[in-house]
């Protein structure tokens, strides 16, 4: 066989329909112009006239490049061919302007994405469950809540000593977090953001709106913790109470409150807690000078079509 690679626009839809990839109902069909469009880009390895997988890369913050949506026709699986295109779709990212970190994210459990990601040498990060509820009942304490910063600098010293300075994992958004630098935490997000600061100033919380079909208030917090600090949950609990009633006031999707908790994190919460711990997802990824210096990636196929 003899596979090009090549990428795809919103007229390769019907390659994509006649895959056989497995999945009854894929949300990736009811996207597929916008992921071909913009800050998303797929690609797809060609066997002739047959697409036999498919995959893609959306752009975050101009720097990062998070890989995803893995497609491949079952009949032609077992073939190293979705390492071969993730490869390739791999340096196809880093060679965007601008581009200084490229990643994926799976699922602990998704043992075939993984040893894609390790065969082209992407560093793992510590596993944290998206870990969703509506109810924080059994958490809080009856303490009073946290103090609100209003320093946009005191915000931005914050994210620089526990994320920028180590590079360390934030949750930008829900699904997808990335090793922390500047680019993360332009001027209008770190507004929009609200901080909160424990009485002794020694802990912070973060919460931030986002929306993947449902709604989210998204709250941060990097300690282990988060069962112990008092008035913490008062806090977050207030913030989604003020969210969850503006949009059901507009008659939206349902709101819940998304944690990104570590295995130590998940084990710390009480008995009884009401959040839903899927199976913990696994960040991959590696920065532009690891590629350069052939640390990671495959540049196993010419990439044609661009």
């Amino acid at each position: 066989m003899s596979e090009t690679i090549r990428k795809l626009s919103e007229n390769d839809f019907h390659f994509l329909k006649a895959m056989d990839t497995g999945i009854e109902d894929d949300y990736v069909e009811r996207i597929f112009d916008r992921l071909t469009s913009g800050t998303h880009h797929l690609y797809g390895m060609f066997d002739g006239d047959h697409m036999i997988c498919m995959g893609g890369y959306t752009i975050f913050a101009g720097k990062y490049a998070m890989l995803g949506r893995l497609r491949s026709d079952q009949h032609f699986r077992g073939k190293n061919n979705a390492t071969k295109l993730i490869a390739s779709v791999m340096d196809q990212a880093f060679q965007e302007p601008g581009i200084k970190w490229v990643g994926a994210n799976t699922q602990e459990e998704n043992i075939p994405a993984r040893r894609v990601l390790e065969k082209l040498g992407l560093p793992a990060h510590t596993p944290r469950h998206g870990a969703v509820t509506k109810d924080t009942a059994v958490l809080g304490n009856g303490r009073a809540k946290w103090i609100k910063i209003e320093s946009h600098q005191r915000k931005k010293d914050w994210l620089e000593e526990i994320y920028i300075e180590n590079s360390a994992v934030f949750p930008y958004e829900v699904y997808y977090s990335f090793p922390a630098s500047e680019a993360l935490f332009p001027e209008e997000k770190v507004s929009e953001w609200s901080f909160y600061e424990n009485e002794a100033g020694t802990r912070v919380l973060i919460t931030k709106e986002d929306q993947k079909k449902y709604h989210y208030l998204h709250a941060v917090y990097p300690w282990d913790d988060l069962a112990e600090q008092q008035g913490l949950w008062e806090t977050i609990k207030a913030d989604y109470e003020k969210l969850a009633r503006e949009k059901k006031q507009e008659d939206e999707e349902e709101t819940y409150i998304w944690m990104d908790l570590t295995k130590t994190q998940a084990a710390a919460l009480p008995v009884g807690h009401e959040f839903k711990l899927p199976s913990p997802w696994i960040l991959h990824g590696a920065f532009k000078e690891d590629w350069q210096k052939g640390r990671v990636g495959g540049k196993q196929f010419q990439v044609y079509g661009n």
